[in-house]
């Protein structure tokens, strides 16, 4: 493939002309962290701990939560400064090992976990910020990755890390390829947090509304007790196995999903079956709600969601049905899951390693439930609340993913920096 000019061929590909290919070894020195009893945690000096670097590509004192009891030998071995770098050491898996982080903060009176090793730079050819970024792009972590030694865990070493190559622009460029990439940074901190702020009100509003303790305008009868059993008639999921969840157009759920996949009403299906497999499963219809009959805990254990679909739908094993005869399938499946329920299922829950709960149990559990009219007007609150948490989780995932493309291009050379603005905007375009 012939080379765009102004480019040169590397081991780590084409790069810029004026863009070095250097060893890390030729940039830092590496060293492992401190190992100490766990007695000796939780108090003492602030410590940069796996979680903070796995987390945290830019790492802030006041985000280090973690604190150790060292002496003063130990806080000189281990010490921690600005522009310091830090890599995981070891992982479960080796997508995990030598994920980056570097300090940012000018760092007295702090050390880092054995669980990571520092790299400590040996000059100042790397700008702080820049250090934040340039280790997540494929190219390097293709090398992480290929270094890696497995036995019972991934790990990496100095040694190891010394040897991958890394793209290094001019310092200018850096700064300003930094920046740019900051300054997406910002904007994605800004529309998590709003994302947490909008999530708080609805949680807010579904505790007054699920409640009885606020009404909504024209509603003021008394709301009825009654039993989940009073509800409907309870049916048994079955027959759906791993590796048929994606053996046909037929969707769908599977018990593991109501815990990582759906949360209080299905609003998308991950698993779709064929029709062979569908007649030894259980098929679900409009107002159906599937609690988890299985769990790790009794605090999640029953975790309910409801169908509100009319499509044609299936239940695998360990989900117990309620088939209710009337109600608002938005407002029971929200309803299914508040605290005051979740208590009673918790209590319910039998086993300690697995923890199980059954029909009888369910049936058995004490709710309050207004009117359908008012069900029918809480649930398109909650649901407006919903469809504007889901444009922001939306807008959210598009900047990431920007961010990604932003970092993949500019931390090669792909994309220049003459002008900031210029190549903003020509990634913007580029990912519309």
């Amino acid at each position: 493939m012939d080379l765009r000019p102004g480019y040169k061929q590397t081991e780590i590909g084409p790069i810029p002309e004026d863009w070095d290919a250097v060893p890390l070894g030729d940039l830092f020195t590496f060293k492992n962290g401190l190992n100490k009893a766990k007695k000796y945690f939780g108090y003492g000096t602030p410590i940069v701990n796996y979680m903070d670097v796995f987390r945290h590509p830019g790492l802030r004192l006041d985000r280090i939560e973690g604190r150790v009891d060292v002496s003063k030998s130990e806080l000189e071995a281990f010490e921690v400064r600005k522009g310091d770098v830090f890599f995981t050491r070891t992982s479960e898996t080796v997508e995990e090992i030598g994920v980056a982080a570097a300090m940012l903060d000018p760092a007295k009176d702090t050390v880092f976990s054995g669980f990571v090793l520092r790299a400590r730079p040996t000059g100042d050819r790397l700008d702080d910020l820049f250090k934040a970024y340039c280790f997540s792009p494929r190219y390097f972590r293709r090398q992480v990755v290929a270094r890696a030694t497995y036995t019972t865990r991934a790990l990496t070493n100095g040694r190891s890390l010394s040897a991958a190559i890394l793209a290094v622009p001019p310092v200018a460029e850096q700064q300003a390829i930094a920046e740019a990439l900051s300054e997406i940074d910002a904007t994605i901190t800004k529309i998590a947090a709003l994302v947490s702020k909008k999530r708080a009100v609805q949680i807010g509003a579904m505790q007054r509304l699920l409640s009885g303790a606020t009404r909504l305008p024209g509603f003021s009868e008394p709301w009825q007790e009654m039993k989940l059993g009073d509800f409907g008639v309870f049916l048994k999921g079955s027959g759906v196995r791993r590796d048929q969840a994606l053996s046909g157009e037929l969707p769908c759920v599977r018990y593991g999903e109501i815990y990582t996949t759906h949360h209080d009403v299905i609003r998308r299906f991950s698993s779709r079956i064929s029709r062979p497999v569908a007649q030894n499963a259980t098929r679900i219809y409009f107002r159906d709600l599937l609690f988890a009959a299985s769990g790790e805990t009794k605090a999640d254990i029953g975790k309910c969601v409801a169908f509100n679909f009319e499509t044609e739908a299936y239940a695998g094993g360990d989900i117990v049905i309620l088939r209710p005869t009337s109600g608002n399938p938005i407002f029971l499946g929200y309803l299914m899951n508040m605290p005051e329920i979740a208590r009673q299922k918790a209590s319910k829950g039998q086993g300690d390693a697995v923890v199980h709960i059954s029909a009888k149990a369910l049936a058995s559990i004490n709710v309050r439930v207004p009117s359908e009219p008012e069900q029918d007007a809480i649930a398109d609150v909650l649901t407006d609340m919903d469809a504007e948490i889901t444009v922001l989780e939306s807008r959210l995932e598009k900047t990431r993913a920007l961010k990604q493309g932003m970092m993949q291009a500019l931390l090669t050379g792909r994309v220049r920096l003459p002008v900031q603005g210029e190549a903003l905007d020509a990634l913007e375009v580029a990912h519309a």
